[in-house]
């Protein structure tokens, strides 16, 4: 997991960071609704005031899981992993202004990093997948969380899928929406070249589920879409105790 992991944080420099909240909030159309059900689920996993230690991996960017999710549930802590110091410095900013914190262990760093006993109660890995290229990366990370959540925990997993050139349709919406947010004609062809060529998000929903069950997952429930993002939460499988 490390080669694929260094590279993805590689592509979030100083200068990425600084404009991903506005561009992250253009390319999902939706990105706040995404963040608030994921908190939903959890909770109606978890159930509603109940304490919890949640981890949550690529938590750079400001950390909204963790804002949104902390806003709903005060009993809830936080473990923010992202190996990203750029990204994770927009995240502890976050959290020093809205007061959260005391309520968060960040790690810069990837899962390895964990001491191999903890134990969480819930996870999200929102936006990341995408980034990992091939299948062996993105089991790895999906293993690597497994390993560190209790039988039936849930995982959130949000991200890309479809292979971008395969949904001529999606990816030509994908542009009107940039074009709607005032990106001219040439802006939007260089961020459609990058996109195409700058990540390997998995082929199909039924990919999605295939890397879930390999990693310890029961199958996943879809709970959020929007043109090539989706968004669904799994629950680790009781017996898998290596995440596999």
């Amino acid at each position: 997991m490390a080669d694929g992991t260094s590279a993805a944080a590689r592509k979030f420099d100083a200068d990425r960071a600084g404009e991903y909240a506005q561009q992250s909030r253009i390319a999902l159309a939706g990105y706040e609704a995404c963040h608030e059900l994921a908190a939903c689920m959890l909770a109606a996993v978890l159930g509603s005031g109940t304490p919890a230690r949640l981890l949550i991996v690529g938590a750079g960017g400001g950390g909204p899981e963790i804002v949104t999710a902390a806003a709903l549930e005060p009993g809830w802590r936080f473990t923010a992993v992202d190996p990203s110091s750029a990204m994770m410095d927009l995240t502890i900013a976050r959290l020093e202004q809205d007061g959260l914190h005391d309520r968060t262990e960040i790690v810069l760093g990837t899962v390895d990093a964990l001491p191999q006993d903890a134990v969480y109660d819930a996870a999200t890995l929102i936006g990341v997948l995408h980034h990992l290229p091939g299948d062996a990366e993105k089991r790895a990370i999906l293993q690597a969380i497994a390993g560190r959540l209790k039988p039936g925990a849930p995982l959130v997993l949000a991200g890309n899928h479809y292979a971008y050139a395969s949904q001529p349709l999606l990816l030509a919406a994908w542009g009107e929406r940039w074009r709607q947010h005032g990106a001219s004609a040439d802006a939007i062809e260089a961020r459609r070249g990058k996109i195409l060529q700058g990540a390997d998000p998995p082929h199909s929903e039924a990919a999605v589920a295939a890397l879930l069950d390999a990693a310890g997952f029961e199958p996943p429930t879809r709970f959020f879409s929007s043109l090539f993002w989706g968004a669904w939460l799994a629950l680790r499988r009781a017996g898998s105790a290596d995440g596999a």
